[in-house]
């Protein structure tokens, strides 16, 4: 395991050498945005704009909070976008314990591999002919994080699985934010039994899922690489567009960082994980050697 508090002697060393955070491009041309529908379910689409796309994009689904609509994660999704991935965000609809709602599940994976197919084929798409089709991946908040934790080990669990599914072979990985597998009153993490990598991404100020349940259940992981990325300040709501998403619980504890630091922090830890399990050579450089100590605003953890 390795764990080193960003800001270090070997920023200044890096910062010297000209390597900086990685962001996205600025782009001469609007970056692509649409609505859209996967498996009749409303989504809103994000990808760089087309003069920003050299090879075919893969797919980063991106499933919700509990009744977070899918609006809240415009920013969040646009910065991930900005590293060369198709954001798909669903608003899906279904009932659990009795409660109607916006309640992600395990089954939006497999819907999105047909959608992202059907897109890539479909004319008149802005997208057409530059989807990679046998890329997907995950990103996820709170509920839908754990939605995504869960499709990882390839089990079909309650509440997170309606009915039996498969996880997808075009499957590569998941980041998920404000996400751990603790059993609500539970006090120990069961075995994350993955069989494609993962990160967590932590606000040290979430009041809902704290960090100590991620901590735990980052432990609990059995499959490198793994990564816990914790991000200084942010809480639950570190990576919608404001603190207060109608309709959602709210985090009785402050953020104390701006809304722009900590969704640029976890769009990029996000997308440059994602893109180094995608086999990014530059991404990895960055990822495994350079990032943590060249970003003030997280700490991280990881197992290669």
């Amino acid at each position: 395991m390795r764990t080193r508090k960003a800001g270090t002697a070997l920023a200044a060393a890096v910062a010297l050498a000209a390597v900086a955070l990685p962001a996205a491009p600025a782009a001469a041309d609007a970056p692509i945005e649409f609505a859209t529908t996967v498996n009749g379910d409303a989504a809103d689409v994000y990808a760089p704009a087309p003069g920003d796309i050299k090879a075919d994009l893969p797919v980063a689904l991106l499933l919700q909070g509990a009744n977070v609509d899918k609006s809240n994660y415009a920013a969040y999704a646009r910065a991930v976008a900005g590293y060369g991935f198709v954001v798909v965000v669903p608003n899906h609809q279904r009932v659990i314990f009795g409660q109607p709602g916006l309640y992600a599940e395990e089954a939006q994976a497999a819907w999105t591999v047909t959608w992202m197919k059907q897109e890539d084929a479909r004319t008149g798409s802005p997208l057409k002919g530059k989807i990679d089709t046998g890329s997907l991946v995950l990103l996820g908040h709170s509920f839908g994080g754990a939605a995504g934790l869960t499709l990882t080990t390839g089990a079909c669990v309650a509440p997170f699985c309606d009915t039996p599914t498969t996880k997808p072979a075009e499957l590569k990985g998941g980041a998920f934010y404000g996400t751990n597998n603790l059993p609500p009153g539970g006090s120990v993490n069961p075995p994350v039994a993955n069989t494609v990598p993962v990160a967590l991404i932590q606000g040290t100020a979430d009041g809902r899922a704290t960090p100590a349940a991620a901590e735990g259940t980052y432990n609990a992981i059995q499959t490198p690489p793994k990564m816990l990325v914790s991000v200084t300040g942010a809480n639950h709501y570190g990576i919608t567009d404001t603190q207060a998403p109608a309709g959602a619980l709210p985090d009785p504890s402050p953020q104390t960082v701006t809304q722009e630091t900590s969704i640029k922090a976890s769009a990029r830890w996000s997308a440059m994980y994602l893109r180094t399990i995608l086999g990014d050579v530059w991404s990895g450089v960055w990822l495994w050697g350079v990032g943590d100590a060249v970003d003030s605003s997280v700490t991280v953890q990881y197992v290669k």
